[in-house]
């Protein structure tokens, strides 16, 4: 039965390491390429014959004026209002929406659902319309300002799921203490969501590191460019510069899996747990 059970977690072990590794792969590759140099970029091996490790220096210094921490700056500046926003209003209409009751909640939490179902591309030029009247373009407003609102459905959808589970017994409780609607919520429902709101400040940081389209639509200015923006200067009409590319790039995606790595946790609480009743 012991040898059995033995050959049984070798071979499931066996097969997670193999699987891995296949996953692993193009990250490998990734690795290997960003220290080749352009010509050694068909060659089928995965390491270079020798790692040239310039293209990480001189890909950091971009340019005379500008270097990538400009960029990161940029980026990461961006990402903190961003997640602040999605975190703040998100949980507040997520609230009402779980805990009140008022007139045509029903049919509103329907229209935001519906809303998720809207590609985003009807948006765009509306949108456009409007920021390039207020004079907000060429700025961060534009790619801020929506977090601001909500957050987005999904995040209100994800929140109102997990604040259906907390029972409402606490809240009687703190309305008996004397707490009022505005009580509760910072001191019942806020710390009881923590793994929820972690997921969504992870979701957050990484769609809108991601969201090339929305940058490259709003931003004009190199000095204003993120890191997304700064990425695509390597390329140009007549070369692309593959070895500072892929190394700026194996670089700009080290925040999103250092955050993922230190908030897995929560993270995983937090889809885990969604929509289960407490």
């Amino acid at each position: 039965m012991n040898n059995a059970l033995r050959s049984n977690k070798f071979t499931s072990h066996l097969l997670l390491i193999v699987f891995s590794l296949l996953m692993l792969y193009p990250v490998i590759w990734w690795i290997g390429a960003s220290l080749k140099t352009t010509g050694e970029m068909s060659s089928p091996s995965i390491w270079p014959s020798k790692p040239i490790w310039e293209n990480y220096t001189q890909g950091w210094q971009f340019s005379p004026e500008f270097t990538f921490a400009r960029f990161f700056g940029n980026t990461l500046l961006m990402e903190f209002w961003n997640v602040l926003g999605s975190i703040l209003t998100s949980a507040i209409v997520a609230y009402g929406f779980a805990r009140l009751n008022f007139k045509f909640r029903g049919v509103l939490f329907s229209i935001l659902l519906l809303t998720m179902m809207l590609p985003g591309q009807v948006t765009i030029v509306p949108q456009y319309i409007l920021y390039n009247k207020l004079q907000f373009m060429d700025s961060y407003i534009p790619l801020i300002l929506p977090h601001f609102f909500g957050g987005g459905a999904f995040f209100i959808f994800l929140l109102v799921q997990f604040i259906r589970g907390i029972p409402r017994e606490l809240d009687e409780a703190a309305k008996i203490d004397g707490a009022s609607v505005y009580g509760i919520f910072y001191r019942i429902v806020l710390p009881l969501i923590k793994p929820a709101l972690v997921t969504v400040a992870i979701f957050t940081f990484i769609w809108s590191w991601d969201d090339y389209f929305a940058q490259v639509l709003y931003l004009n200015s190199v000095g204003n460019f993120t890191v997304n923006l700064a990425l695509r200067m390597y390329v140009d009409q007549f070369e692309v510069q593959w070895g500072k590319l892929l190394a700026m790039s194996l670089v700009s995606v080290m925040p999103s899996v250092v955050l993922f790595f230190f908030a897995q946790k929560h993270f995983v609480e937090g889809i885990a747990t969604t929509g289960l009743k407490g």
